[in-house]
């Protein structure tokens, strides 16, 4: 089974950072953001490759990811083994490519990688978003194995007034993950979907549940996702491709806490995430404390 992380985005968000490195490559900590999405994409079982959507005007991702023995061996010689580890783990990941040269859409992207999913379910990870335990994507094989390896994907509660801004699910839940006494929109509770609506008014909406950037999906999308015309945007959207899935098979929603992710999507989240991080950290925590001085008493950590 393969998982496939879209990265061909021009990070227009990042900007002028993004002019001559990937936004993807912005460093967590001391890891770029892809890696932990890499990682996190490989920890359910049966996930033996990442492919990563890539542009080829962004051949700094495939550099990380390449080998760089001389490299290694300058930190070894200089008894920095401990970082030549570090930069050898990123090389030896199971990482291969695919190009979007035209920013037509995810759906689109995702199609990009049809010809590297050998006809399996597929794994897709948003590369802005990543979940430092690792088990949201294991939660969802779960889901998919206990109904027939249907397709699976994550959604969290949003406020009733924000609806309008996302595509939100229609269904009703069926049960919840083990472990979890949950139902209706509660984290773990598990859905089975009946329909997806693009930005719904609030009155309109079939559930408060949208989806948070982490799917499952059958290999029919791709079929799919062919013969998919351009939808919001002008754009091939992958949303578009899962309703007519629904057409022919079922198709289940896990319920969430985007808390447990870090978002790096935007300055001021990918700021709060190495903050996040950071305070998460045995190595850093005290370090980052001592850096912030003052502000970090104003800020009550």
């Amino acid at each position: 089974m393969k998982a496939i992380i879209p990265a061909a985005g021009l990070g227009t968000r990042f900007l002028p950072a993004t002019k001559c490195s990937a936004k993807e490559l912005l460093p967590v900590l001391d890891k770029p953001v892809i890696q932990y999405v890499v990682e996190e994409a490989l920890e359910p079982e049966g996930v033996d490759g990442v492919v990563i959507i890539n542009s080829h005007e962004k051949p700094e991702i495939e550099r990380y990811f390449a080998s760089d023995e001389p490299f290694e061996q300058m930190l070894r010689s200089k008894g920095k083994d401990a970082l030549a580890d570090a930069v050898h783990e990123a090389s030896s990941l199971p990482v291969s490519f695919a190009y979007q040269d035209e920013p037509l859409g995810l759906g689109h992207a995702v199609y990009c990688a049809a010809n590297e999913i050998d006809d399996d379910p597929f794994f897709i990870l948003l590369g802005d978003y990543f979940v430092p335990d690792r088990q949201m994507c294991v939660n969802m094989a779960n889901v998919s194995k206990e109904h027939g390896g249907a397709s699976v994907i994550a959604v969290a509660p949003v406020p009733a007034d924000q609806v309008s801004r996302y595509g939100i699910i229609a269904g009703e839940c069926v049960g919840a993950l083990p472990g979890y006494d949950a139902q209706g929109e509660q984290e773990g509770a598990v859905w089975k979907v009946t329909g997806l609506v693009e930005k719904p008014s609030p009155e309109e909406a079939p559930s408060h549940l949208f989806i948070v950037g982490r799917y499952l999906l059958s290999p029919a999308i791709m079929d799919l996702l062919a013969t998919q015309g351009a939808g919001a945007g002008g754009e091939i959207q992958l949303t578009d491709a899962m309703e007519r899935l629904l057409e022919t098979e079922e198709m289940y929603a896990l319920v969430v806490d985007p808390a447990e992710g870090c978002d790096t999507g935007t300055p001021a989240a990918w700021a709060a995430t190495n903050a996040r991080m950071a305070l998460r950290s045995d190595t850093h925590r005290a370090a980052f404390l001592e850096e912030l001085g003052d502000a970090a008493r104003e800020l009550a950590l």
